[in-house]
């Protein structure tokens, strides 16, 4: 027995010292717990992509033929007709479209926070018209003649090209870079506006009112327009989106983004974008 004993203990000092010898294996390091952590996508570098969209521009037409009007009735006796505060203000109007363009920018990175630079373009038709009338309105004037004066104005945009520059900030979530951005904006507009005013003036109310093609009038037609062909104008935008990598390089875009413009038709433009780009 006490052989036995003797003879167990000899073996478990050369286990012992066995086992200090041997290096340590990779699950006693917890290699296997970090072979099931998830790995990072590395956003970091240069990207390019394409992108389709749809969304509304909101057009503000009011104040904007003001302008026109004032140069018109200037040193004229109309003037004390006050057209210029009559209601031709053309309101506000909401026109659909669809556009398509690309996108390039550059990521940098710092463990799951992404910051970057941005240029983005649409190419599409968004814009739209309004319209408006008053009179005729008839009063006795300082040159003691009766005028019944009328007058009509008109306005309309139509952006072609809007360019976007931007300032980007992103959280990485695995696959997943939800972002936010701002920056300013660019476009290519034709903008046209007119002014159609007419006065109707004689010696009394009644030959006033008349109609031109009666003979008891003097009729006087006054007209001006302003036609602005790719017109620069300029404003800013801001929005959010996510991207999501694919495979290799390869990312999906969704996107939100709104333009303002200030001209001279304030113009807001809303658009939903999906795209598809490569990082490098």
């Amino acid at each position: 027995m006490r052989r036995f004993l003797l003879a167990a203990a000899i073996f478990g000092a050369a286990s012992g010292a066995q086992a200090a010898d041997m290096p340590d294996l990779p699950i006693l390091r917890g290699s296997f717990t970090d072979g099931l952590s998830t790995s990072k996508v590395n956003w970091q570098g240069f990207y390019i992509g394409g992108q389709a969209g749809y969304g509304a521009s909101d057009e503000n037409f009011n104040g904007s033929t003001s302008n026109i009007i004032d140069a018109l009735t200037a040193n004229n006796v109309i003037s004390e007709m006050g057209v210029a505060q009559w209601n031709l203000g053309l309101g506000k109007q909401t026109h659909q479209s669809s556009g398509f363009g690309g996108f390039a920018g550059y990521n940098s990175q710092w463990d799951d926070v992404v910051l970057g630079v941005e240029a983005s373009y649409l190419h599409g038709k968004f814009g739209g018209a309004g319209m408006a009338s008053a009179g005729p309105l008839v009063g006795l004037l300082s040159d003691d003649n009766f005028h019944s004066v009328a007058a009509a104005s008109q306005a309309s945009i139509s952006i072609s090209d809007m360019a976007t520059f931007r300032g980007r900030a992103a959280y990485a979530f695995g696959s997943f870079l939800p972002y936010v951005f701002g920056g300013f904006a660019l476009g290519d507009a034709d903008i046209a506006q007119s002014v159609t005013i007419q006065d109707n003036f004689a010696k009394t109310f009644a030959a006033a009112v008349a109609p031109c093609s009666s003979g008891l009038a003097f009729c006087n037609t006054y007209g001006s327009s302003q036609i602005q062909h790719n017109r620069l104008i300029y404003g800013y935008t801001g929005g959010l989106g996510i991207d999501v990598n694919l495979i290799g390089g390869l990312f999906l875009r969704a996107e939100w983004e709104y333009i303002r413009f200030t001209s001279a038709v304030d113009t807001s433009v809303n658009t939903v974008r999906a795209g598809l780009g490569y990082k490098f």
